[in-house]
């Protein structure tokens, strides 16, 4: 299988490198492509200088432009699967193959989830996917345990869907939307890494604004909008 793992990265210059040698070790049968989304730091310096697989937006453009020009790239290079994988070190690659098994199996999506075997915390967090995953299994009849999961990879199909549908972004609310439009779906039990370096945008109240919005998308918004 051709793969390509989409790696979207804003100001990650301390964790780009580990994150991309670890790929590279881990995954060497894959292809990789930094998506460097008009990073303030020296991103693109270390990119360049390690001689990494990336492109530039020349200025930021937010993670659902970084992820569409991940998959126009693997569209127009006619890749079989993508994954979306965090440029912080918190997915690890050894999933990686795994999912892709599950990919061959015929699904259109993959989801590396927490959750397959573990149970959730009590968390307000968790109290937020847990009202996401509700939205979901009410529009949909479908139960994804992990909806806030960043680490999902998409066949062939998903691909071409989501490098031109300019309102498809990388949220949970894309996904409830294409499984209600016919596309399958698997979940893995993956485990993630805590951010070793930088700080997440996700703090408590863009959090809260988070789960409130792709609560309110998935039960309401995505009936006016094509999967």
């Amino acid at each position: 299988m051709e793969l390509l793992l989409i790696i979207p990265a804003y100001n990650e210059q301390d964790n780009i490198e580990r994150v991309i040698e670890t790929v590279k070790r881990d995954c060497p049968q894959y292809d990789y492509l930094i998506v460097n989304d008009g990073s303030r730091d020296k991103t693109e310096d270390i990119c360049i200088k390690n001689g990494y697989h990336f492109v530039s937006h020349p200025v930021n453009m937010g993670l659902a432009a970084a992820v569409q020009t991940g998959m126009l790239y693997a569209y127009k290079n006619n890749y079989d699967a993508a994954i979306q994988f965090d440029g912080d070190g918190q997915h690890d690659p050894d999933y990686v193959e795994k999912m892709s098994h599950e990919i061959e199996k015929g699904n259109n999506i993959v989801i590396g989830s927490r959750f397959v075997e573990a149970k959730k915390p009590k968390s307000l967090r968790m109290l937020g996917s847990n009202l996401i995953q509700l939205a979901i299994k009410i529009t949909t009849g479908k139960t994804i345990k992990d909806p806030t999961s960043g680490m999902r990879m998409f066949d062939k199909k998903m691909i071409k869907k989501l490098a031109f549908a300019a309102d498809l972004g990388p949220e949970p609310d894309t996904v409830a939307l294409l499984i209600r439009g016919g596309a399958t779906y698997s979940e893995i039990q993956v485990e993630m890494h805590d951010r070793v370096a930088g700080e997440s945008y996700l703090n408590f109240a863009n959090s809260v604004n988070y789960m409130i919005r792709m609560f309110v998308s998935i039960l309401i918004l995505q009936w006016f909008r094509k999967g």
